[in-house]
């Protein structure tokens, strides 16, 4: 029974990484969406019934099959990989894309690259081990959910220098925007508070990340999260700081 709830919970999440919903499936089979909703609930699938639902998706039974063997995932690249994706810009784009569990056909719709610009990039990728490229140019990522850049690596690097300023460029006071700045006086201690509350705001993200994965494209956006805390000061009132200031304000040299 433990074999047969995995495979049916492949098969699920094959359906949403798909963007297939039970109706559509119930109507390719001709039945009622109440009758697939049960056979999914009861785990009573023939091999005919689950051929036909994985021919929908344009896999086998043995892709299927794959997806309960233990694989290998990646949660860094290494700093040469890291400098492939910032020197070549469509690379970069498309790996942003298929991480996204965005498909081969709309990353041609939204971008000015053609059919063999994104093959040749999501071929890359699959030796970089960061996908697999699928028949049919389907992609999986092949990334843990902790997946992160290298610390003061290429990407983080192209960030600051390349990103971070136009992503500043901003009033943030659209929808879907916000920025607060807030400014005081923290002890140390109270200063590794706060990094703690933002790493789990950050990893809060990156869970509903994670949870959203499973919608269709149409409604999820890209969203980006600047957190940041650190002792600073003005530039212009650094400028008028005597020589000896840090002595005065031993926190303004917190490091």
């Amino acid at each position: 029974m433990a074999q047969t709830t995995a495979i049916i919970d492949a098969l699920k999440k094959v359906l949403r990484e798909h963007g297939l919903t039970y109706q559509q499936v119930a109507t390719e089979l001709s039945l009622s969406e109440a009758s697939i909703k049960r056979l999914f609930a009861e785990k009573q699938f023939s091999l005919k019934r689950l051929d036909q639902i994985c021919a929908l998706m344009g896999i086998e039974i043995s892709d299927l099959m794959r997806r309960l063997e233990p694989e290998a995932r990646v949660d860094a690249l290494t700093t040469d990989q890291e400098q492939q994706l910032v020197s070549d810009i469509p690379l970069l784009i498309v790996a942003i894309c298929a991480l996204n569990r965005w498909h081969f056909e709309q990353i041609l719709a939204a971008y000015e690259l053609s059919e063999h610009d994104v093959i040749n990039r999501l071929a890359q990728l699959d030796r970089m081990g960061l996908i697999e490229l699928l028949p049919g140019n389907r992609i999986k990522p092949l990334i843990t959910h902790d997946f992160h850049w290298q610390k003061n690596g290429p990407i983080q690097r192209f960030f600051e220098d390349q990103v971070q300023g136009d992503f500043f460029h901003c009033r943030f006071n659209r929808p879907g925007e916000l920025r607060l700045f807030l400014n005081g006086m923290l002890s140390p201690r109270s200063n590794d508070i706060m990094q703690q509350k933002l790493r789990r705001l950050a990893l809060d993200f990156r869970h509903c990340h994670q949870e959203d994965l499973s919608l269709p494209l149409d409604e999820r956006y890209g969203m980006s999260l600047m957190l940041a805390i650190r002792p600073w000061e003005i530039g212009v009132f650094r400028d008028y700081r005597r020589p000896d200031a840090e002595k005065v304000y031993p926190g303004h040299a917190i490091r």
